[in-house]
């Protein structure tokens, strides 16, 4: 049990590190679009996807909040290992991590008007990622985009809220995909 703990991270963290990155901002930049990323070996029951993006964003300045389902004592000595990521209540979170139902979306912060990058991002763990399902238009997709999201309302509500909002990132075995508030979703 240890030893998953202290393995599990990069390998060799200048590259992958960098390729996880810039995966993740072309997943951000380009909603909708499905990435497959590789390097992290989380413990379960977090999937590789979602590990590389807690590599990635988190660390010692960003508390994260994990939803039941996704809080185990592996799972937590594994970020505070590899991230050195402080644990937080949903309202203090910049990052949070479960299933869909198991997130509470309006406890989580949506940023200020004068700081709204103080807002959360969702890392949304999912049995399912694909280009079928609600459609996606704003900036980053050309004409429009689909992704299988696990409804509509709450997307389209947090878009109401621009220049405010969460952000999302879907994960699903090694593939993730995002969803950032400018993001229309019908």
């Amino acid at each position: 049990m240890q030893t998953q703990i202290l393995e599990g991270g990069f390998t060799d963290l200048p590259i992958d590190a960098s390729h996880a990155f810039r995966a993740v901002m072309t997943a951000m930049a380009r909603p909708g679009e499905i990435v497959s990323v590789t390097g992290a070996q989380p413990p379960l029951p977090l999937s590789v996807a979602a590990g590389v993006v807690v590599l990635t964003l988190c660390d010692p300045e960003t508390p994260i909040y994990l939803a039941p389902g996704r809080d185990t004592p592996q799972l937590r000595d594994w970020i505070t290992f590899h991230t050195g990521a402080p644990f937080a209540q949903p309202q203090d979170a910049m990052f949070a991590l479960g299933a869909w139902d198991d997130l509470p979306l309006a406890d989580f912060s949506t940023g200020t008007a004068e700081y709204p990058d103080r807002s959360a991002t969702l890392i949304v763990e999912s049995l399912t990622l694909s280009n079928e399902g609600a459609a996606l238009r704003g900036p980053g997709i050309k004409d429009r985009a689909a992704l299988s999201l696990p409804e509509t309302q709450a997307f389209q509500n947090n878009a109401t809220l621009f220049p405010l909002g969460l952000d999302f990132i879907f994960t699903c075995a090694d593939r993730l995909a995002a969803l950032p508030r400018t993001t229309k979703v019908s």
